[in-house]
Order: structure tokens, then C-alpha cells, then sequence
């Protein structure tokens, strides 16, 4: 049974419109148990087909039932809200269905991410960048650390590991796709070396020089250091500048996991933050998080021009038949079929302009600073951290935190995250979404305060 793309428009736009209507009369969504969706819904596929109209009234049950994650009520992760334009650019890459391995399949696009590429590279202060798009901010760390990994031991590509720790230096408050990537690569997560922080969530330079020395010492090699610009929990920035004269010194990749606050780069208040980042090898920068495009839309750069072909190229002459390198970015990519993730950001980009981004960093930045008044008014709320960036981290008296949460998405009132600093469970509240009212803001301390008073959660809905 073939469905023609002039039927499923008008299903498209009524689905998307019965959700629009839904999500705001229905912000948060009440979360149900595994058990109770699966005995709601029709979700078993049998051997033959059901008409394409009944297909769409169970989609309609679908996103009845699917947890809202672009609301004013979402502030759970780190990303908000919905751009009109870059959904357009999300709903063009479908129906195009363009793969991004060879400008032969994919044309003007690779044009497109080349460009991209270029400008977010010459904001990170590179000047013959190179790079590609990822699914995901924890692939583009994985490609950063193949790359240093390969650095540092040449023959590795060809021979494999000749049995020497391969050691990997991160702080102690990055992001856990570092020791996943270890895993992957055959480092081994017990050779992923946490580094300590200050009481701002930041890297001690010393104390990983120290960890380097005595590593060498033990006769194993140093790979890599990640450096995070904008930590999940705090929202912290290590200090990249003595980093990367430390990872000069030494001989070791520089890597910068910019996933989350590489897009503060636009305002002029923050590049302060970025000082030392055009000295990394490589980049990673997710503009679905910051720049609110729909996931996924990640990239990792480099800083010199040749080393994603030089380590993630195979030859394959059924595909790379025609055109340059240069043209054909699956010669320098981790996949070889990749889903067009670059006409969203271009259509984003194209119409907000460097302007409009440095505004929504700065409506983002003011809405945080908001909310810390809030908190630092109030007498049962508990301010642990001063926010780095965009993320504000407090306790609220006679609630712990964790439980606290919960009790807020399931009673429909917010959907808020829960974080650990020092050891101690925290509400952590992240302002990604530009479009959010400030009486937004109060009403979600309103109803936090008001949670906190009730006490005991409720069961989870069945």
C-alpha cells in the first residue's frame, strides 16, 4: 500500500495542529506507566496493513500520550521551546530525503554544511576549519577522541592497540558520554582520569598536570583532555586558556565539548568564557540545545584542515564516484548514510542572523538572572551555586529535591530536572526556551513552593 505524499499533507498539518491546540491546554502531561500506554494504545504491527485514516486517529492517541518537551512548562533538559523557521528546514530534509555522504545525492546541502561549518568554526576563532554534522553531541566527542586517539598512537588505525593504558583526562563534572565513548573505542572507562574542580564546576589546571606527570611516569600515554565549555549540571566553563598551554606543553589533543554552551559565543558579554578555544583540536557544538533547532543537530570541528578524512576515510569506489573530498563529506564522517541535519540551523540561521542569536542568549541570560532574584528573595529557597551560565541550582527547604521534581511532572505542573551538587540532591532549572513570559517564571516557583507544602507524590498514573 503506497501513501501519497498530497494525502498525508493535510493528515500532517491537522495532527500537528490538534497538538499545538492540545499543548496549550495541556502544558505538562501527566506521565503514564509502560503498562497503562500499552494497553490504551494499538501499538502491535501485524501482517497486513490498516488504512492510512485509522493509522492518523492512532497517531492522534500517540501524541495524546507523548511527554511535552516544547511547552513553557518544559525545563528539563538542555533544549526549549520550538522555532517555526527551523522546523520548516526539519520538514524539508524529510520530504527531500537527501543523504549527506556525496554531493552527487545531496547537492546544494553540502554546500550548505560546508558554509556552516566554516562560520561556526570562524566564531570558535578557526581559520581554515574543518567539520561535519553528527547525530548528536556525544558522537561528535567520540569522533574528538578517535581523532586524538589515532594522534597519539599512529599505528593504532592499522595494527590496533599494543597494549599501553590510553589515558583520557576530563573533569569530574563532565558529560557522561566521555567514559561511554572510552568504552567504545577499546580506552577502557577505568583510564578515563576525572580531574577535580573549583567551587565553580571548572577544571584545576593543576591538578591535572599532576595527573599527566603521573601518568607518564607509569609508562601510560596520555591522549586526550576534554575540556567542557558549559557543564550539564552548573553550566560551568574550564579555563581553556591554561588548558591548551598545557595540552601544547604536553603533546595532547585538546578537545572541547562545547555541546551545551558553545552557542553563548555570539553575545559579546561570554567570549571571555571561549578565550584559549581556538587552540583545541577539535570542537563539538550542538545548536539543538542554545540555538533551539529540533534535535539533532550536532557538529564536531577541527582546527586543521585534513584530519576527519585522514582518520575517518575509507575508500569505496561504488559510492565516492564522483566530485572532490572536499564535495563528499562522507569521506570525513562516522557514517557513511546521514540524515540532512544542516537546512534546519541554515534556515534558522538564515532568518534570525548572528543578531538575532546574541538577543536570545541575552533573553536566556536575563530570564536566569530572574529567576536567582527569585530565589534569593525567598526565604525556603536555597541558592548553591551562582550560575555560570544558564542553568540555576537550588534547594528548597523541607523538600528534597529529587522527589520534589517528580512530584511536579506528574501533578501537571512542570517538567524540572534534579541534578547532585556536593553530593546533596538540587533542583535544576534550565532557561533555553526565549519565548518564556516572566510570569511564566513565577508561576513555576508558585507552583514548586505550593508542590513542596503538599508533600507526599502521588502514584504514577495507570
Amino acid at each position: 500500500m503506497h501513501v501519497e505524499l498530497s494525502e498525508a499533507l493535510p493528515a500532517l498539518v491537522a495532527l500537528i495542529e490538534g497538538h499545538l491546540l492540545r499543548e496549550r491546554v495541556e502544558p505538562v502531561r501527566t506521565p503514564l506507566s509502560p503498562e497503562a500506554l500499552l494497553e490504551r494504545l494499538d501499538l502491535a504491527l501485524g501482517e497486513q496493513g490498516v488504512p492510512f485514516g485509522d493509522v492518523v486517529e492512532q497517531l492522534h492517541e500517540v501524541l495524546a500520550v507523548t511527554p511535552t518537551t516544547a511547552s513553557d512548562h518544559f525545563f528539563n533538559q538542555l533544549f526549549g521551546g520550538r522555532d517555526g523557521a527551523a522546523v520548516v528546514g526539519e520538514a524539508l530534509a524529510g520530504v527531500l530525503n537527501n543523504s549527506m555522504y556525496t554531493y552527487k545525492v545531496a547537492g546544494v546541502h553540502v554546500l550548505i554544511e560546508l558554509l556552516l561549518v566554516k562560520r561556526m568554526g570562524a566564531l570558535m576563532g578557526y581559520d581554515e576549519p574543518e567539520g561535519v554534522f553528527t547525530p548528536g553531541g556525544s558522537l561528535s566527542n567520540l569522533a574528538g577522541m578517535v581523532m586524538a586517539r589515532n594522534e597519539a598512537v599512529p599505528d593504532l588505525m592499522d595494527r590496533g592497540s599494543d597494549g599501553r593504558a590510553l589515558r583520557i583526562y576530563t573533569s569530574a563534572d563532565s558529560h557522561y558520554s566521555i567514559r561511554k565513548a572510552a568504552s567504545m573505542l577499546g580506552i577502557g572507562r577505568d583510564n578515563v582520569v576525572k580531574v577535580a574542580v573549583d567551587e565553580r564546576g571548572r577544571m584545576v589546571p593543576e591538578a591535572l598536570t599532576k595527573a599527566i606527570a603521573a601518568d607518564r611516569a607509569a609508562g601510560h600515554v596520555p591522549v586526550m583532555i576534554n575540556a567542557t565549555a558549559g557543564t550539564t549540571v552548573l553550566g560551568a566553563f574550564d579555563p581553556l586558556e591554561p588548558l591548551a598551554d598545557l595540552a601544547q606543553r604536553e603533546g595532547i589533543w585538546l578537545h572541547v565539548d562545547a555541546a551545551y554552551g558553545g552557542s553563548m559565543v555570539f553575545h559579546p558579554d561570554f567570549r571571555a568564557h571561549f578565550a584559549g578555544i581556538s587552540r583545541a583540536d577539535s570542537i563539538t557544538w550542538d545548536a539543538h540545545k542554545m540555538m533551539g533547532v529540533p534535535l539533532t543537530c550536532s557538529v564536531v570541528l577541527v582546527r586543521h584542515k585534513g584530519h576527519l578524512t585522514k582518520h575517518f576515510n575509507e575508500t569505496a569506489d561504488y559510492l565516492f564516484q564522483d566530485d572532490t573530498d572536499d564535495l563528499n563529506p562522507g569521506t570525513r564522517s562516522l557514517q557513511c548514510g546521514r540524515r540532512n541535519d544542516v537546512l534546519k540551523l541554515w534556515t534558522a540561521w538564515k532568518t534570525h542572523g548572528d543578531e538575532g542569536y546574541r538577543r536570545r542568549v541575552q533573553v536566556l541570560r536575563d530570564n536566569t538572572l530572574y529567576a536567582r532574584e527569585i530565589v534569593e528573595r525567598e526565604p525556603r529557597l536555597e541558592l548553591v551555586r551562582e550560575p555560570e551560565s544558564l542553568n540555576l541550582c537550588f534547594k528548597v527547604g523541607g523538600a528534597r529535591a529529587d522527589k520534589l521534581c517528580t512530584a511536579m511532572n506528574r501533578r501537571g505542573r512542570a517538567m524540572v530536572g534534579h541534578a547532585f551538587v556536593d553530593g546533596e540532591p538540587v533542583v535544576r532549572l534550565v532557561f533555553l526556551d526565549p519565548t518564556l513570559p516572566r510570569e511564566r517564571i513565577d508561576a513555576f516557583f508558585e507552583a514548586l513552593l505550593l508542590t513542596a507544602e503538599e508533600g507526599e507524590l502521588p502514584e504514577v498514573s495507570r
